[in-house]
């Protein structure tokens, strides 16, 4: 079996990589990547493979039995990325594809759902077998909030008492790489988030535990954290989305009991106290 895997070189492809070839031989691997450079030291075959030019995709895909497709990184540009490569894939005979969705994509609320909407709605029409991995939030989504607050004293957000069932990035990989190595995850929709389910105001009491110092979440209007994040440096279009993030988070958006993730990678997802220290601790 051949397996290739898009994205390789992102934060999240890397760990893909490396896992996968825990349970595969690295021949059995393919890395792709728009720019190959960039994926040199992974220890698998690598591949071209450009979003943007279709036709570097069909031949990237050439004897490949499943296509990892881990979602690209350009929001409002993945809709037709992903199309392109569903296409490609199907000219190329690929004989599943894993997808890396959004948890609970077809209901969501989060402005990043519709174009998981639209990569699903293509892998249906592809008639290619596929796998749903819907993937939650990174628990490293937080990292700077972390960071911030360990210095500040203060936890800034909109969430309210929206609770987040996030996970690490090795914990969605693991879930990537079982479903892209067992076939009996043909057909299966899965719903992955961690399974521990934490307010911000919880996330300020775990960094505080650790510092030694107070930290308090401070909950902010919508309109009041854009401002906020604009004084941090980020770009308006960025916080607004984030804070719009937080908007539905407070709505339920974030959140799932249903421990899937876990069954599937066949252990307890990272704790919110392990994924905290290992930010604090550089």
């Amino acid at each position: 079996m051949t397996i290739a895997v898009t994205g390789a070189t992102g934060q999240l492809g890397r760990i893909v990589i490396a896992k996968l070839k825990e349970k595969v031989a690295p021949g059995e691997i393919v890395a792709l990547a728009r720019d190959p450079n960039k994926a040199t030291d992974l220890g698998v075959a690598v591949r071209q493979a450009d979003y943007d030019r279709p036709e570097t995709l069909e031949p990237a895909l050439a004897g490949v039995d499943t296509l990892l497709l881990i979602s690209g990184s350009e929001v409002g540009k993945r809709a037709s990325q992903h199309a392109n490569i569903i296409a490609a894939a199907k000219a190329a005979g690929v004989g599943r594809i894993v997808y890396t969705s959004l948890l609970h994509a077809d209901t969501s609320s989060l402005g990043l759902a519709d174009e998981h909407r639209a990569t699903e709605a293509a892998l249906k029409e592809s008639g290619i077998p596929f796998t749903l991995l819907r993937n939650g939030w990174y628990t490293e989504n937080y990292a700077g909030s972390i960071a911030s607050a360990a210095q500040s004293g203060t936890l800034y957000g909109s969430a309210g008492e929206g609770r987040i069932a996030s996970a690490t990035r090795e914990d969605f990989a693991e879930a990537a790489v079982a479903a892209a190595t067992d076939d009996r995850h043909v057909g299966k929709v899965c719903e992955l988030a961690g399974d521990e389910r934490f307010t911000l105001a919880e996330l300020a009491a775990e960094i505080a535990r650790q510092t030694g110092k107070p930290v308090t979440y401070m909950n902010l209007p919508a309109a009041d954290y854009v401002k906020a994040l604009e004084g941090a440096g980020l770009p308006a279009p960025v916080a607004q989305a984030v804070a719009g993030y937080d908007a539905e988070t407070a709505k339920g958006a974030l959140d799932d009991e249903s421990r899937q993730l876990s069954a599937l990678i066949g252990r307890p997802t990272t704790s919110l106290s392990a994924a905290v220290a290992r930010v604090l601790q550089g």
